[in-house]
């Protein structure tokens, strides 16, 4: 806000040299106002960690729903999702309920994402773990239902997202999950192409290009960056996983590259 504010009062008084210096300190202003000179702000951190939680398992609710039932699959992901990341008694209660709500036929989601925005809608990071939970949630019954793609689109449009952009967050995603646990056939051909899309890259790109978009990638799912944006401690072990599977699909293309 205050950087606006900055370019304004700068242009008025001194033009365009100014602005561009009014900016920089409105920048500076906006940064002091979330970030102490240890890091982020530890109010503003635990603001962000329960808005984060409640707006995954809100929107997972909603995604479950989105077909008209609550599959068994949907449940025992939900389930799976709060095990695997060893979530706290007090999250476990809070994220069921959360789950419930944003379950109901009635629910209006537009709300969650106006909190979740104005919370953490200038951390990129937390943007792209929020889609990806839940693209892997929508896809817990083995496919992608058209009301659940709708959905998701229009969560991804309000979180900034073109649809193109999404679209290949959903094709990165959806191949990235054919390497967990490094469980591939590195001879497949076929899984050597899933392993370029789990990148968002394609076998033409040079290899500094593979290279800048896979530290891209981990780096978005770095743990320390995550907490430090405001994920839940207990919520990080997914968003590790996926960096797993991120490490396996990079290491399947540099063994090919190196052997060609």
């Amino acid at each position: 806000m205050y950087k606006f504010i900055g370019l304004a009062l700068g242009y008025y008084l001194l033009g365009f040299l100014g602005a561009f210096l009014g900016y920089l300190l409105g920048s500076s202003i906006d940064r002091a106002r979330d970030y102490g000179l240890g890091g982020i702000n530890p109010l503003s951190n635990a603001q962000r960690k329960e808005v984060f939680l409640e707006t995954v398992f809100v929107l997972m609710g909603k995604l479950a729903k989105a077909d008209g039932r609550i599959s068994k699959d949907e449940i025992s992901h939900v389930e799976h999702f709060i095990k695997k990341n060893g979530m706290s008694t007090e999250h476990r209660k809070q994220a069921i309920e959360q789950f419930k709500r944003g379950s109901a036929t009635d629910f209006d989601i537009q709300n969650t994402l106006d909190q979740f925005m104005a919370s953490c809608g200038h951390t990129l990071n937390l943007k792209q773990v929020l889609l990806m939970y839940l693209i892997v949630m929508a896809l817990a019954d083995g496919k992608l239902d058209p009301a659940e793609q709708s959905l998701l689109e229009e969560i991804a449009v309000h979180l900034g997202y073109s649809l193109a952009e999404f679209r290949q967050l959903l094709d990165m995603v959806l191949n990235q999950s054919h390497f967990s646990q490094g469980q591939t056939r590195q001879n497949s051909a076929s899984v050597l192409n899933d392993a370029y899309k789990a990148l968002g890259v394609s076998k033409e790109n040079s290899d500094q290009e593979i290279k800048r978009a896979y530290r891209k990638l981990i780096s978005q799912y770095h743990p320390d960056k995550l907490i430090g944006q405001g994920l839940p401690e207990d919520m990080i072990a997914v968003a590790t996983e996926q960096a797993k599977e991120i490490q396996v699909a990079y290491d399947l293309i540099k063994k090919h590259r190196s052997a060609s």
